[in-house]
C-alpha cells in the first residue's frame, strides 16, 4: 500500500496484466501527513472508529480512502488480536468475506477479455439429470451463463457453509455443496444472492485457464495494481502466507474463531489490507470494460441494482458501486464513486456489522454528496402488486421437503392469526408467520421456526429452519399449493458459531 502514490494504470479502458507497481512502501512507515485528506481531520476519524468500536464491542476496524488513485487516508484503531494485545495497523490484513466477490468477478472479466471464456457463453450445471437432492426435480431450465453467476441471476438458492480447522477437538463432517446446486427458478429473471454462482464460475474460471482461482486473481487483477497482501484461502493467524499479520476473526460476543474453509472460496475466503481492498475498488473499470460489467443490472431494492461482483446504486446522486461482506468474524465493505475519483474501505474483526456499519456510514456521509444508506444497502425489498399482503387460507398444509436424504413429510398448521405449528418428520416447532405479498388473492408466508432438520448436515449446525413460501408455481399449480424453499440454518454466534445456510424444495398442498 503506497499513500500519495497511484497504481500503475493505463488511461484507457484496460489494465496490462505486465504492468507491475515496482517498490511498496509499508502502511505503518508512510508519513502521517501523507495519510489524511482535507475532508477527513484525523481526530474526526479517529472519533468516530473509536465511538463505533466501544459502542459495538468490536475489537477493531481498519479504514482507507483513494482519492484519484492515491491512497489518502489510512488508518486502524483497536486490537487485532485479544490475546496478545496486538494492535491493528494499516498493514494488518482482514478477512473479506463477500467483498471477495468483486476479486472474482474482475478475474473472469479480465479473462473473457483474453478470450478464454465467453461471459455470455452457458455454464454446464453439474447437476446430473437436472436432479439437485436438496431442491427435487429441476425444470428444463436453461445453463446460466457467467454473467448471470456473477450477477446472482442463475435461478440458484441461497447456500453458505464454513468447515472450522479447529485443533484441539474433533472436526465436524464437511458439507458436500452437489446436493443443494441446482436451479429454483429460471437464470435472467430474479436477482437472489447466491454463493453457489461464485462457486460455477470459479469452477470454469480454473478449467479455462488451467490455474487455480487464487492464482488467476493475483496474476490478473492484483499483481497488475501491486496488491501485495492479497490472498485467497483458510489462513489465519500466524499461517497467513502474506506481509502482514491478520486480524484475530471474533465471535459477537468476543470468542476467537479458529481457521475455517468453505466450498464458495472465490464468493467468501479472501483477505486484504483496507488499502489494497479501496486501492482495487478505485480502478476496477479498468480491469475490464467497466460498462459491460454494469448493464443489465438485477434489481435489489428500488434504489439498488446488482452488476458483476458489484452492488450499484440506481437513484439520483452520484453513481456509487459497493459491496459488503459479513461471515465468522468478518464485517467488510468497500465502494467506488467513480464521479468523484474516490473509494474507500472499512474492514472490522468481528461478525457483528454494526460497528463497520457505523463508520461507513459516517465516511460516506462526510464524502459523498446526498449519501444514503439505501444507496449501498444489499437488503432486497419484497416485490408487491400495490394490495396489502395476505397469509395464505388457515387450516392444514401436507406436503414434504426435499432433502439430501431423501424426502422428508411436513405438515403446517396455519392460524387465522398467524400462528403456525411445523411437523417435519418428528420434529415439531411453532412460530409466528407473516405474509409476503405475491400478486395472488392469497398471499405467501415466511415463518421462522426454532427446528432443527434431522439430516446428517443440518445437525453440524443449523439448528433453525426458516419457510419462504408461495401460492402456485411454475409447475401450474393453483392457490391450493404452496411451494418455496425451507432454508436450514443457525441465527448468529452469540452462542456457539455460526453454521450453515442450507435451501431445501418445500411443497405443501391444502387439505
Amino acid at each position: 500500500m503506497t499513500a500519495g502514490r497511484q497504481p500503475d494504470q493505463i488511461r484507457g479502458d484496460r489494465m496490462r496484466a505486465d504492468q507491475i507497481r515496482g517498490d511498496r512502501i509499508p502502511a505503518d512507515r508512510i508519513p502521517a501527513d501523507r495519510l489524511r485528506t482535507d475532508r477527513i481531520p484525523a481526530d474526526w476519524i479517529r472519533t468516530v472508529c473509536e465511538q463505533a468500536l466501544a459502542a459495538h464491542d468490536c475489537p477493531s476496524v481498519s479504514v482507507a480512502v483513494v482519492e484519484r488513485g492515491e491512497v489518502v487516508l489510512a488508518e486502524a484503531f483497536g486490537l487485532a488480536d485479544i490475546a496478545s494485545g496486538r494492535p491493528a495497523t494499516p498493514a494488518t490484513v482482514y478477512g473479506l468475506a463477500s467483498v471477495t466477490k468483486p476479486f472474482t468477478a474482475a478475474a473472469v472479466r479480465r479473462t473473457a477479455d483474453e478470450g478464454l471464456l465467453d461471459l455470455d457463453a452457458p455454464v454446464p450445471m453439474p447437476v446430473p439429470g437436472h436432479h439437485s437432492a436438496a431442491l427435487g426435480p429441476q425444470l428444463a431450465h436453461p445453463a446460466p451463463t457467467h454473467r448471470q453467476l456473477l450477477s446472482h441471476r442463475a435461478g440458484l438458492a441461497p447456500y453458505y457453509d464454513f468447515h472450522y480447522l479447529d485443533e484441539d477437538r474433533p472436526r465436524a463432517p464437511r458439507i458436500d455443496p452437489a446436493p443443494y446446486l441446482g436451479q429454483v427458478r429460471a437464470p435472467g429473471t430474479d436477482f437472489a444472492y447466491a454463493n453457489l454462482g461464485y462457486l460455477l464460475a470459479a469452477r470454469e474460471l480454473e478449467r479455462s485457464t488451467g490455474r487455480s482461482l487464487a492464482d488467476v486473481v493475483r496474476e490478473k487483477v492484483c499483481a497488475p495494481l501491486g496488491l501485495d497482501s492479497w490472498h485467497l484461502g483458510d489462513s489465519h493467524r500466524d499461517t497467513y502466507p502474506g506481509p502482514a499479520p491478520t486480524a484475530v476473526r471474533y465471535t459477537s460476543d468476543g470468542r476467537a474463531y479458529p481457521s475455517y474453509t468453505v466450498s464458495h472460496p472465490g464468493a467468501t475466503l479472501g483477505w486484504a489490507t483496507a488499502a489494497d481492498t479501496a486501492l482495487f475498488a478505485s480502478v476496477h473499470g479498468q480491469l475490464a470494460a467497466a460498462e459491460d460489467g454494469l448493464r443489465e443490472l438485477g434489481t435489489v431494492t428500488p434504489h439498488l441494482g446488482y452488476g458483476l461482483g458489484w452492488c450499484v446504486s440506481t437513484g439520483p446522486g452520484p453513481r456509487i458501486l459497493s459491496h459488503g461482506g459479513g461471515g465468522p468474524g468478518v464485517a467488510a465493505f468497500t465502494a467506488s464513486v467513480p464521479e468523484l475519483e474516490l473509494a474507500v474501505a472499512v474492514l472490522c474483526n468481528s461478525t457483528d456489522k454494526a460497528a463497520r456499519d457505523a463508520v461507513v456510514a459516517e465516511l460516506l456521509g462526510e464524502l459523498v454528496p446526498g449519501f444514503g444508506p439505501e444507496q449501498i444497502s444489499p437488503v432486497a425489498s419484497e416485490p408487491g402488486d400495490g394490495r396489502e399482503p395476505r397469509l395464505p387460507e388457515s387450516g392444514k398444509w401436507t406436503g414434504s421437503l426435499a432433502t439430501p436424504e431423501g424426502e422428508l413429510p411436513a405438515v403446517l398448521t396455519l392460524g387465522t392469526d398467524g400462528h403456525a405449528v411445523l411437523e417435519v418428520a418428528d420434529e415439531r416447532a411453532e412460530a409466528i408467520a407473516t405474509a409476503s405479498s405475491t400478486g395472488s388473492p392469497s398471499g405467501g408466508l415466511r415463518a421462522d421456526f426454532p427446528l432443527q432438520l434431522p439430516t446428517l448436515d443440518a445437525r453440524i449446525n443449523s439448528p433453525r429452519l426458516a419457510l419462504v413460501l408461495n401460492p402456485g408455481s411454475a409447475t401450474g399449480a393453483t392457490d391450493a399449493t404452496l411451494e418455496g424453499l425451507a432454508h436450514a440454518y443457525k441465527a448468529g454466534d452469540r452462542e456457539g458459531r455460526l453454521g450453515a445456510f442450507l435451501s431445501h424444495r418445500c411443497v405443501l398442498r391444502r387439505d
